[in-house]
């Protein structure tokens, strides 16, 4: 699959933050790079270790962990940091093997205004890139997220060489992931990091079953993209949070987005207070006495009635803000408060068929939209919802069975919604 990609000069010169960080060239065959950005780090050890004893893929393939903290950290975070370095660094030196390199780059004092995990992430995947281009390999070359607390299976280097190999015109894909729900951490955080999940994957689902063609898991550590493609779309950004869904939304809208289900990243259920929202965040919240809520299944129905007017919007039959008694009133007000009616004119003034409306439309109404939207009619029209009451009541929706295969647990409904994300049927 040929693709044009800005050249290196251009795309570095407009986006990139720094030099090249790895002065030792590539192997001719790397084909795979796994960035994990570190950040205060106690357990990265264990994330590498994780990926050394992976089954090797036909290429080469690298990681490169960004050690990182900005200039106003911590000393505490600054001394961990070190210490996460220099056993990394040894650990590495003690383990060489030519189809599996590791590279650590230290950033102890980004600026305060930059410094994230976008900024770390987009370190790691620009000296990717780099890499990539160095070998002349940027069109077939994949960079993949990882974080420093994660764990995943064995065969998860095969599968992604293995998944993009299978699937030529897959710009990026989602990994499918689990997170432990048993282990050495108090009870709590299994009870927490269960309803946390089973939030991530209602909203994914419940956005399907509205018919939104986007809807995929957009998670930092379970995602990987085509070098080429990563640069085309301007790289990473540099977000203190939410990098990994900014990014993949400039992704996914390309058309061909994938879902990897072949093996399972395991992040971690440790709580967090690093990034103001997520899974440690969550964790640590529902530690402190609150509860973990998700959306109300009714803006899920009123974005699948508002989808389902697309082929009279295109045809000119409503103007989708000015028919009321067609559109429910959260989909109205939002429209309206969006400025709908002068996008509508433009995307039918530069459509000639339904499939181009629809494009257009979806370009418009984009990933960032649609969690606008979902927010919208929560805050305004109604309210937060229980997770497990929401999650039954989608599948109840989904499944057409009813209260008969409502789920009797968290854990069991955790199960029907991980069978839904591998390709299970909602029944």
């Amino acid at each position: 699959m040929l693709r044009s990609i800005p050249s290196a000069h251009s795309y570095f010169q407009r986006f990139g933050f720094c030099e090249r960080q790895i002065a030792a060239p590539p192997r001719r065959d790397l084909g795979l790079v796994a960035v994990i950005p570190c950040f205060n780090e106690p357990d990265l050890l264990g994330a590498l270790e994780m990926l050394r004893v992976c089954e090797r893929p036909g290429c080469a393939a690298e990681v490169i962990v960004v050690i990182n903290s900005s200039a106003g950290s911590r000393p505490e975070t600054l001394r961990q940091n070190q210490v996460t370095l220099e056993a990394a660094s040894a650990w590495a030196a003690q383990r060489t093997d030519p189809q599996l390199q590791f590279h650590f780059l230290h950033f102890p004092e980004l600026p305060g205004k930059h410094a994230s995990v976008g900024l770390a992430r987009k370190i790691g995947m620009d000296e990717a890139a780099r890499r990539f281009n160095d070998v002349g390999n940027p069109h077939e070359g994949i960079i993949v997220g990882f974080d420093a607390d994660c764990r995943c299976e064995r065969n998860y280097l095969t599968a992604i060489e293995r998944h993009f190999r299978n699937h030529r015109r897959a710009p990026g894909c989602s990994i499918y992931f689990e997170h432990p729900l048993d282990g050495p951490l108090d009870a709590k955080v299994y009870e927490a990091v269960t309803a946390y999940e089973l939030h991530l994957r209602y909203y994914v689902q419940a956005l399907r079953y509205a018919a939104f063609p986007f809807a995929h898991h957009t998670i930092g550590s379970c995602m990987a993209v085509r070098a080429d493609i990563y640069q085309q779309q301007g790289g990473m950004n540099k977000r203190h949070a939410g990098e990994d869904f900014y990014f993949l939304h400039k992704i996914i809208p390309l058309g061909g987005f994938t879902d990897l289900t072949e093996t399972t990243v395991f992040p971690s259920p440790r709580p967090s207070d690093r990034v103001p929202f997520g899974t440690g965040k969550a964790v640590g919240d529902f530690l402190r006495g609150e509860r973990i809520l998700t959306y109300p299944p009714q803006a899920f129905l009123d974005l699948k009635i508002l989808f389902e007017q697309m082929p009279d919007m295109y045809r000119g039959r409503n103007s989708a803000c000015a028919k009321q008694d067609l559109l429910p009133e959260s989909v109205v007000t939002f429209l309206r408060a969006q400025e709908f009616e002068t996008a509508l004119s433009e995307i039918r003034e530069n459509t000639s068929s339904e499939a181009a409306f629809r494009k257009r439309f979806f370009a418009w109404f984009n990933g960032f939209r649609a969690m606008k939207f979902i927010h919208h009619a929560r805050d305004n029209f109604y309210g937060d919802a229980e997770v497990v009451e929401a999650a039954n009541n989608l599948l109840e929706l989904a499944s057409g069975e009813g209260e008969s295969k409502v789920a009797s647990s968290m854990r069991q409904l955790l199960d029907r919604y991980r069978a839904l994300d591998k390709g299970a049927a909602p029944g």
